[in-house]
């Protein structure tokens, strides 16, 4: 087990691009993207972060890169596929780096959402919608949808809010054929992937995806099918009517509303405690969807 988070990667002399999780660097035609242990809850970056998160990150997209049918980003695991200068911080970088095609990013999150809950949840009941989609009378938090809905985001720059936007709104900025492909193609990666989930116990609430195109080809890119893009429960305790206890980061989120963090300031540090918990969480949900044990435990 790792005793300390990474919160920050460096490759001597290379410039970089750091996201709320990934750091980015660039070689050309390919990039290096290394997933530290920060955490980010309500678009802040919180100032501690969780030990080995980015590994259970890396590790989980490389399964699901193996296993979904579709095309994707990851070149390898390994980063002697670079030419990296003398210097860097081999171990560090061990198990939490992909090396990926660049391609050019579509400017929009891929939501599909399987289940009420979050921000749908409390939007559901101000109004009977999700998204401005109207739903059936009477649905309680977390129930299961009778349809999977897509609801389409624009990507947030760092630091500002992902806003939700309506399909229409998708086809005004990308174009109508790109727009009904990616969501005929979110919605089949999201019911493979939550298939196979569910046959290890574990429930994908909902999920966002991220593609890039090479010419015409559209690729999956960033992460897929995480505890940090989606909402992941345990099947044997589900019981709609309220929250789901989760192996994703809603546990962070839960504690921080037990604060009187104003959510438009710098947030607090996460106690020991919620640390150590919040890193179980997310290897439960690693060793319920991976067959082999974590080599970092």
């Amino acid at each position: 087990m790792s005793t300390s988070a990474l919160l920050q990667s460096s490759i001597p002399n290379m410039a970089v691009k750091r996201g709320k999780v990934r750091d980015i660097y660039d070689f050309g035609d390919r990039l290096l993207f290394v997933a530290t242990d920060r955490i980010s809850a309500f678009d802040w970056v919180l100032p501690n972060g969780i030990p080995d998160k980015g590994r259970v990150l890396t590790k989980l997209s490389e399964m699901w890169f193996d296993r979904l049918d579709i095309p994707n980003h990851l070149i390898s695991m390994d980063i002697d596929e670079l030419p990296l200068p003398s210097g860097v911080d081999r171990e560090g970088l061990e198990g939490r780096s992909m090396v990926v095609r660049k391609t050019e990013v579509v400017p929009i999150e891929c939501v599909v959402r399987g289940y009420l809950s979050g921000s749908g949840w409390k939007e559901y009941q101000q109004s009977g919608t999700v998204c401005d989609i109207p739903l059936p009378e009477g649905l309680r938090e977390s129930d299961k949808l009778d349809e999977l809905i897509f609801t389409p985001a624009t990507k947030a720059e760092e630091g500002d809010h992902d806003m939700n936007i309506s399909f229409e709104t998708m086809c005004g900025i990308i174009g109508t054929e790109l727009s009904e492909r990616l969501r005929s193609l979110s919605l089949a990666i999201y019911q493979e992937g939550a298939d196979f989930a569910r046959s290890k116990g574990i429930i994908i609430a909902d999920t966002k995806f991220e593609f890039g195109q090479i010419g015409d080809e559209l690729i999956l890119i960033d992460e897929v099918l995480t505890p940090d893009s989606s909402r992941f429960w345990p099947v044997d305790e589900y019981e709609p009517g309220h929250g789901q206890p989760s192996f994703d980061k809603q546990f962070v989120r839960d504690w921080l509303l037990t604060t009187d963090w104003d959510k438009n300031s710098p947030p607090p540090q996460l106690p020991d405690d919620i640390v150590t918990r919040t890193r179980q969480k997310y290897l439960e949900g690693y060793d319920r969807l991976v067959e082999s044990p974590f080599p970092w435990e």
